[in-house]
């Protein structure tokens, strides 16, 4: 079992999760932008009972997702570091990738590429997806 742990910048929330990432993500929609102050999201995404804060309790936002159910954004309050969303529509967490000590990922797919800014820069041999991949989304 590999344990993945991370933490905010300053240091004041920590957490971890085993073993590798259902999926990892570049996400590129308008709210992931807004969260980043850039044109994507790296996300991790882990089952909502891997997920463990082991360290302070992180303040957090939620918003209506796509699907109509909520996103919940974990971040520092003290530091403003996003940690992670809680996408309930799919009972997991997008876990912000370089909140990682080690981070040894490379995101698998590129998601709502249609909402990412002119000049973003997808990676190669990434598959690219308008929103989400066929049967992925509700």
């Amino acid at each position: 079992m590999e344990r993945h742990i991370g933490s905010c910048r300053c240091g004041d929330i920590e957490f971890y999760f085993d073993n590798d990432p259902i999926n990892s993500i570049f996400c590129y929609c308008k709210e992931c932008q807004a969260l980043t102050g850039s044109d994507k999201w790296f996300g991790l995404w882990v089952s909502k009972d891997n997920l463990k804060f082991t360290k302070g309790t992180p303040s957090s936002y939620t918003r209506s997702g796509d699907s109509g159910k909520e996103v919940n954004y974990h971040f520092c309050g003290t530091c403003s570091t996003a940690l992670c969303a809680e996408v309930t529509a799919g009972v997991f967490y997008s876990v912000s990738a370089t909140s990682l000590r080690s981070n040894k990922f490379a995101p698998k797919m590129s998601i709502y590429v249609s909402s990412a800014p002119s000049w973003a820069v997808f990676p190669n041999d990434v598959p690219k997806f308008d929103i989400l991949p066929p049967g992925m989304g509700s």
